[in-house]
């Protein structure tokens, strides 16, 4: 990675986490323990990627004009969605997993009860950091648009619907990839093009944001995979080899660790095409897809 991206990602995610703390300063009277999951949940070592995003797409397309300001609910909204997303993953009725992010999962550090409340609380936050922003009527409708689709059972929910019914069963290529493009690309979409409208993009700059986002959103899930079979325990922050154990089908187990790779470089180049719609320095967004693409390595 280079020092350029570290610096970009160490300062985006700085503004996400006060964001966050300030959110989450003044627990709601008799609801400490909650808030305390809510913490724990959102505010644990995480990539940000989804956040990152958000600046990185607005920054991108206003360049000298980017206020990074402007992008700090939206992009804690982000990092809600998702932190409530692994939450709830990480339940004894959904994959039942004892390890994320390097640390015991929410139901293990609390309890299973305070970990579903604390799934609940962290998407309902989500909308209320959108309509707390700077942002006008509209635009504020827009964006609470693009995250209710990501989020919910048109987006990331079906996805994990889809998962949760296809373990030891068979699954084409095409149902695996509807799948991710549902429960893992459907949120990194949304990041990418929140950002975009954040900066008002217009809807060539939009559609291009959106190929790109698509490309590195499913790139991601097959780096996941293939992750999920060459690197330790340590290296992933969750238990290696789960996918394997639950008997969950993969690009891996689909396409072999070599087909795999080959599909990852494939969407890699997609999304430098895509990028290639774009006026302006995309060298930031570059080198996302890039860091996506080579994470673990």
């Amino acid at each position: 990675m280079s020092a350029e991206l570290q610096t970009f990602l160490r300062q985006a995610s700085a503004r996400v986490e006060a964001t966050l703390n300030s959110a989450l300063a003044h627990p709601t009277c008799g609801a400490d323990k909650l808030f305390a999951a809510m913490r724990y949940a959102a505010l644990g070592p995480g990539k940000r990627l989804r956040p990152a995003l958000v600046y990185a797409c607005t920054q991108t397309l206003q360049g000298q004009q980017f206020d990074p300001a402007g992008c700090d609910a939206a992009a804690a909204a982000l990092e809600c969605i998702h932190a409530y997303s692994l939450v709830h993953d990480d339940l004894p009725a959904m994959d039942d997993d004892d390890l994320r992010r390097g640390r015991p999962t929410c139901h293990i550090e609390f309890d299973e009860a305070s970990a579903i409340l604390a799934g609940d609380a962290l998407q309902t936050l989500a909308f209320e950091l959108l309509l707390s922003s700077d942002a006008g009527a509209e635009a504020k409708l827009r964006l609470i648009e693009e995250l209710a689709e990501a989020a919910g059972g048109r987006g990331m929910v079906a996805g994990q619907a889809i998962d949760l019914g296809s373990v030891g069963r068979a699954l084409g290529l095409a149902e695996l990839e509807n799948m991710h493009r549902l429960k893992t690309g459907a949120l990194i979409r949304a990041s990418a093009r929140i950002g975009a409208l954040l900066a008002g993009a217009s809807e060539t700059q939009l559609s291009a944001i959106t190929r790109y986002a698509e490309a590195i959103g499913l790139a991601f899930q097959v780096q996941d995979d293939i992750l999920d079979v060459t690197a330790d325990t340590a290296t992933l922050g969750k238990t290696q080899g789960a996918d394997a154990a639950l008997n969950k089908p993969t690009y891996v187990s689909l396409l072999g660790l070599d087909g795999a790779r080959e599909k990852l470089d494939g969407l890699h180049h997609q999304a430098v095409d895509a990028l290639a719609q774009l006026d302006g320095d995309t060298s930031l967004l570059q080198q996302l897809a890039d860091y996506i693409v080579q994470r673990g390595h």
